[in-house]
């Protein structure tokens, strides 16, 4: 924080990426500004665009007041007022405030390469209004799901923090900190049978967030402990592909949460 620099926050999905994001933003007491990134995502999306509709009313309502004054209409159509702020240009304007950049490496190299040059000055400019910089920059994190490269030049930029799955005494206290209310020989069971299951060839290895669900999904059917059959109805929780749970409800659940209470 002391040194402005945005953290770039990389691993499998449901690691606790964002809820870093959201952790900082709780312990600042800033507001979290989120950034959803998709493919195709561009400028007006993310910084800031003009509301056409609000523009128009107020140039038919200048019209009918007989506002004949074609310069003085431009400045009134191009006014603060009008201009709707995107995430990115509400965290600039927000003191202090967390911005949240998720997912980036779903954007394209052009919006990489645009978010490059925000991050570096923490200001931008609107060619109606002039720059605007941020008094206090935001906090910045960026996050990826590594489904491709990214550009070493953002990457230089940022602190670089690499999200791997946690241990299970880590694991546990996560899912009782979450869920405090199930019982603890359920969560213990749950995050074991995830520990588990990460061991397999699996096409997506379950993160923390699904170990969450999972035990949410237990607790909701009156589960106080899961057996291997329980374990086995409710594997979409965990496991979002057709191969995945097939290849765990072929292994043996009920040794690895005997080989556990052993």
């Amino acid at each position: 924080m002391r040194l402005h620099r945005p953290i770039f926050c990389e691993g499998d999905a449901g690691v606790g990426k964002t809820a870093l994001a959201s952790a900082l933003a709780e312990a600042l007491g800033a507001p979290l500004i989120r950034l959803q990134c998709h493919e195709g995502i561009d400028a007006s999306q993310a910084l800031y665009d003009w509301d056409f509709p609000r523009q128009l009313l107020h140039l038919r309502a200048a019209e009918a007041a007989g506002v004949t004054d074609a310069e003085r209409l431009e400045g009134e159509l191009y006014d603060r007022r009008f201009l709707v702020a995107r995430p990115l240009l509400k965290a600039l304007e927000t003191q202090p405030s967390v911005l949240l950049v998720d997912e980036i490496d779903r954007a394209d190299d052009e919006f990489e390469a645009f978010l490059l040059e925000l991050l570096s000055e923490f200001s931008v400019t609107i060619p109606e209004l002039g720059t605007l910089r941020a008094e206090v920059p935001p906090v910045v994190v960026l996050t990826s799901n590594r489904t491709r490269e990214v550009h070493d030049a953002l990457k230089r930029r940022c602190l670089y923090h690499w999200f791997d799955h946690p241990g299970f005494a880590r694991e546990l206290a996560i899912v009782r900190q979450r869920l405090p209310g199930v019982s603890a020989r359920l969560a213990e069971q749950v995050t074991t049978l995830v520990q588990a299951l990460r061991s397999q060839d699996l096409l997506k290895p379950p993160g923390v967030a699904e170990t969450i669900d999972w035990t949410e999904a237990l607790a909701a059917l009156g589960a106080s402990e899961v057996d291997a059959e329980l374990a086995v109805a409710t594997l979409g929780s965990v496991l979002k592909y057709r191969e995945d749970v097939e290849r765990a409800a072929g292994l043996d659940l009920a040794a690895v949460l005997a080989a556990r209470g052993a």
